[in-house]
């Protein structure tokens, strides 16, 4: 049996665009996941309730971005989860570490770490905020971040 080539090219296109679909699908809805999940709105909330925070970044607004997938550090099983959320104001942005464990018994997620980076070095610890009429931006070693260093 003879198969034309415009038949075969016609079966790589298809395979291409529906492998592609598939890949976009999971990837979105490994995002959404993410999103919607406990531990990464619990971390969200600390950088919102930090004001000295959200104003180096130049937020509001603030723009959280996509988890990037294929950074090793980003570790979630069903007790711990450790993320780097990329996060965008105005004026800056960074990455926000966070560190959570889930209670077996109630089944809830408490941040241990909540860290904002910003790109140009400073860093604030919003587990234990300085205050907003200070204004103090902690040095690295200040802040305890753990194994994230």
């Amino acid at each position: 049996m003879r198969v034309s080539t415009s038949h075969l090219q016609q079966l790589t296109i298809f395979t291409t665009v529906l492998t592609g679909g598939g890949v976009s699908t999971m990837y979105y809805l490994m995002q959404k996941k993410f999103a919607e999940s406990d531990f990464h709105k619990l971390a969200l909330q600390e950088l919102e309730a930090c004001p000295v925070a959200m104003e180096s970044l130049g937020a509001p607004p603030l723009k959280v971005h996509n988890i990037h997938l294929t950074d090793r550090s980003n570790r979630v099983d069903q007790h711990t989860a450790q993320v780097k959320i990329p996060v965008t104001g105005s004026k800056n942005g960074g990455y926000l570490y966070t560190s959570a464990v889930r209670d077996p018994k109630t089944n809830r997620w408490s941040l241990t770490l909540a860290v904002l980076h910003l790109r140009e070095g400073q860093i604030f610890d919003l587990l234990n905020p300085p205050p907003p009429a200070s204004a103090q931006i902690q040095t690295s070693e200040e802040v305890d971040t753990g194994h994230w260093h």
